[in-house]
């Protein structure tokens, strides 16, 4: 499907040892781009602007202590398997993170805080324990991502719904 509007591509270059990159893209561009792919994956708009925010703070050169870079703070096995070949290319990071967003919200059947989770801490690891996964750093993000989305989804005039636990939503 061809992508409307301009492509935002970032072209990086090692060059005498450095890394060598464009300008840096508008927020405005970055906005757009993500919530083109939000919508293109049916993932809220809303989550997807919380999850770069809390990953990346909205920098696309961002690389954690653990190796994860871009602005959805991909890991180099899950962009392999997502089919990003540059983590620091806007186009395909944010491609690639909603698509495994979206994947991850089909598997935890919409529950966003069990999706947020598997994101953030790897998807093995909360299949297994679910909401009983009980790693702190893990319970800060999710909290801090639910309230993120919900203050966007508020001011968007729009709530968030979890299922019972134990339920899902029809």
């Amino acid at each position: 499907m061809a992508r409307a509007g301009p492509i935002l591509r970032l072209l990086c270059s090692l060059a005498s040892g450095a890394l060598v990159c464009d300008a840096q893209p508008s927020r405005t561009a970055l906005v757009e781009t993500a919530d083109y792919y939000a919508d293109l994956y049916c993932v809220p708009r809303e989550l997807v602007r919380s999850i770069i925010e809390i990953e990346s703070n909205w920098q696309p050169y961002a690389v954690s202590e653990k190796g994860a870079a871009g602005l959805m703070q991909l890991m180099p096995q899950m962009a392999a398997t997502l089919g990003v070949t540059n983590r620091f290319d806007v186009d395909q990071n944010i491609r690639g993170g909603v698509a495994n967003l979206a994947r991850l919200l089909s598997l935890f059947e919409g529950d966003v805080r069990l999706a947020a989770a598997a994101y953030y801490a790897g998807e093995g690891r909360i299949r297994r324990s679910g909401l009983a996964y009980s790693n702190a750093g893990v319970f800060r993000y999710v909290a801090t991502l639910t309230r993120s989305y919900q203050d966007k989804r508020t001011r968007a005039g729009s709530t968030i719904k979890h299922p019972p636990r134990g339920e899902t939503e029809p």
